[in-house]
């Protein structure tokens, strides 16, 4: 699994050239959970092509709220949001969240 991410800034992930996966996840969520296993099953090709942020929404509410405002993405959870070259190309959430819609955007 990947790690959680403490802190992130939007506006460096944004002048990136390699796609970017922003994961958010509860884990008081049995949905969150499912979500986040379903995309764990792909972990080795989806850490060949993003870059992968893990972010905990309840140890981190502040993060998470800021994503929702530098990204203009609204905050749910949970919620895979892809950035490339600069934009959000895709977002998600809850049980639309599957793996092969995350890498047919990049």
């Amino acid at each position: 699994m990947w790690d959680y991410t403490e802190d992130l800034d939007v506006n460096s992930i944004l002048k990136k050239d390699r796609p970017t996966l922003i994961f958010k996840h509860s884990n008081r969520c049995s949905i969150s959970s499912m979500a986040l296993s379903r995309i764990s099953s792909s972990k080795s090709e989806l850490d060949d092509i993003f870059d992968i942020y893990l972010i905990d929404v309840v140890k981190n509410r502040l993060l998470s709220l800021n994503i929702a405002r530098d990204t203009g993405i609204q905050h749910e959870s949970p919620q895979a949001i892809v950035i490339n070259q600069g934009k959000v190309v895709y977002s998600a959430s809850h049980m639309n969240i599957e793996t092969q819609s995350l890498l047919s955007n990049v």
